[in-house]
């Protein structure tokens, strides 16, 4: 089950920098206009000629701290990261006091998470979030670094915040799932399966994470209700044939589970796995033959012989 549900981390990896280039680049054009006013502003009140060069010189400073962040943006999107990095700090040691600076923080630890440095980053998002403790955007981020590096709890705790600013997110729901599949809470990974869902049918991956957590309760009959929804909805996934044909032998249903393989086979006739399943099958019906046949078929697809070694001397 790991693997499987692991497998969505690879989807996140740029996701965030661009919604907050967004933000970014909104707070930017704000400022901007804001900063325009104030100068007319300041001319049309006649200001003192002691206030003046200071006014120009915040104003010099903004616009620089402004082009910065617009340089380190279009560096980033370009993948120039070591440069985007760069001007995300000079930006930061320009202005330390920014309430801005949360959201460059954000991106900076995107960058650097890119970049692979995982712990630069989440001192980044940590930095941003001490300015905005309740940005979704940067709590999801260094959720999910928490989570590569398997620390659950610091993972779990972003996640729950999340959830409490809004309670219907996706991607907090899910993978607070998986945090309690690992911890061994099925109460709580259930509730949240069934939040998600609720929210969002289509979720294949929670779905599957649902059916293995019934089938590891023993809740063979909604188990098979929820294989039977993926495989409805992805037929063409050899994934979930499988999934629902380890099941059915389980259940007693050796012959369907068979008719699953042989549909599996047909849309990929490469996955070796398929072919150790139904020698599975084969040898817990005593047929020998027909065992031993789709073992040496699975080696020939790339099982390594000595995994199978075993069960082919079980089935001559």
């Amino acid at each position: 089950m790991g693997m499987k549900l692991l497998g969505i981390l690879l989807l996140m990896g740029g996701g965030c920098l661009s919604l907050s280039a967004q933000e970014i680049r909104a707070d930017l054009e704000y400022s901007g206009t804001k900063g325009q006013q104030n100068e007319t502003q300041d001319r049309s009140s006649k200001m003192s000629t002691v206030a003046q060069p200071v006014a120009q010189q915040d104003s010099t400073e903004e616009r620089r701290y402004d082009q910065l962040i617009g340089r380190a943006l279009q560096a980033a999107r370009k993948d120039s990261l070591k440069l985007s990095e760069h001007l995300f700090k000079e930006a930061l040691r320009m202005d330390p006091a920014n309430m801005r600076n949360a959201l460059l923080l954000t991106n900076l630890g995107t960058v650097q998470r890119r970049l692979g440095k995982v712990d630069e980053a989440i001192d980044s998002y940590t930095l941003s979030l001490n300015i905005t403790p309740y940005s979704v955007v940067t709590l999801l981020n260094r959720a999910s670094l928490y989570l590569s590096k398997n620390l659950y709890n610091k993972a779990y705790l972003d996640y729950c915040n999340v959830i409490d600013i809004d309670k219907d997110n996706i991607e907090a729901l899910f993978y607070r799932a998986y945090i309690y599949m690992q911890r061994r809470d099925y109460g709580g990974a259930r509730q949240d399966y069934n939040a998600l869902l609720l929210l969002e049918p289509g979720h294949s991956t929670a779905r599957l994470g649902r059916a293995l957590l019934n089938q590891k309760e023993g809740k063979f009959r909604e188990a098979l209700e929820d294989f039977t929804r993926l495989v409805t909805d992805h037929p063409r996934d050899v994934t979930y044939l499988k999934a629902r044909a380890r099941l059915e032998a389980e259940m007693g249903k050796s012959e369907v589970a068979l008719l699953d393989l042989e549909d599996a086979a047909k849309i990929d006739p490469d996955d070796a796995e398929i072919y150790v399943l139904c020698g599975d099958i084969y040898l817990s019906q005593k047929r020998k033959r027909e065992a031993y046949v789709a073992y040496e078929k699975a080696v020939s697809l790339g099982v390594p012989r000595p995994e199978l070694q075993d069960k082919i001397k079980a089935s001559k």
